[in-house]
């Protein structure tokens, strides 16, 4: 999940939007039994970084049939406020590492009060380039 479309959402936003204003998107992961969704926030930060907030859920999609609600309804697929998904504090935080290694992240992931993990990482040209490794 976080090679396939958390990193490249991470990298698409730090591209397309201005600086000094935060941007979000939810991306999702899955298959025919389950959705893993990620909802990523990016914003500049201090000179030359960029904060990367993280908050991941799994939605299944075999309890959404038993319970007669298939496809899974539209608010399992957001968090609070605007939906009723729970986060998964360890799948965040595996996806998180990935992204801290991955963009050389300056200090270990942080919580923030909406229960998505934070890590803050350098931008400049290995950051702003697609990666197909």
């Amino acid at each position: 999940m976080a090679r396939a479309v958390v990193e490249p959402a991470v990298r698409e936003l730090l591209r397309q939007y201005p600086r000094g204003r935060p941007f979000a998107t939810t991306v999702t992961f899955g298959g025919d039994d389950f959705s893993m969704c990620a909802h990523v926030r990016a914003q500049w930060a201090a000179p030359g970084q960029a904060q990367i907030a993280l908050a991941c859920w799994v939605v299944d999609k075999d309890t959404a049939r038993c319970l007669g609600d298939n496809p899974p309804a539209e608010e399992e697929m957001r968090l609070p406020p605007e939906g009723t998904a729970q986060w998964d504090e360890e799948l965040t935080g595996r996806v998180i590492g990935h992204l801290a290694r991955r963009l050389n992240a300056v200090a270990a992931a942080l919580p923030t009060a909406d229960e998505h993990l934070t890590i803050a990482v350098p931008l400049g040209p290995l950051l702003l380039q697609d990666h197909g490794d």
